[in-house]
């Protein structure tokens, strides 16, 4: 079982980034699946979850209206499209499946001028 974040970058204030999530060894349509961050010196928080078929999409309240988390089936994954980017967003984000507490390494986001 395999998750492998991708997408973080340094982008500006107001830039954009999509991160991506990779599952290797399970079917991403039979669990619900998270994004979390963490920033440094803080403790890791949800960010998005998306549920299986059904189920509701939550956000949290600090990305509503500029993150949207989305699935590709064809590829196994799930993704984390980030928009209005503040430096306040800057953290590692990583991928997560609640049920099984698999966790990927991570993908660092910066958002700076």
């Amino acid at each position: 079982v395999q998750l492998v974040e991708s997408g973080g970058d340094l982008v500006q204030p107001g830039g954009s980034l999509r991160l991506s999530c990779i599952a290797s060894g399970f079917t991403i349509s039979n669990y619900n699946m998270r994004w979390y961050r963490q920033a440094p010196g803080e403790e890791r928080v949800l960010v998005a979850q998306t549920p299986t078929f059904g189920g509701t999409i939550l956000y949290a309240d600090f990305v509503k209206g500029r993150f949207t988390v989305s699935r590709d089936y064809a590829k196994n994954s799930i993704i984390l499209q980030m928009n209005s980017l503040t430096p306040e967003d800057t953290a590692i984000y990583y991928c997560n499946v609640p049920t099984k507490n698999y966790w990927g390494q991570g993908t660092q986001v910066i958002v700076s001028s």
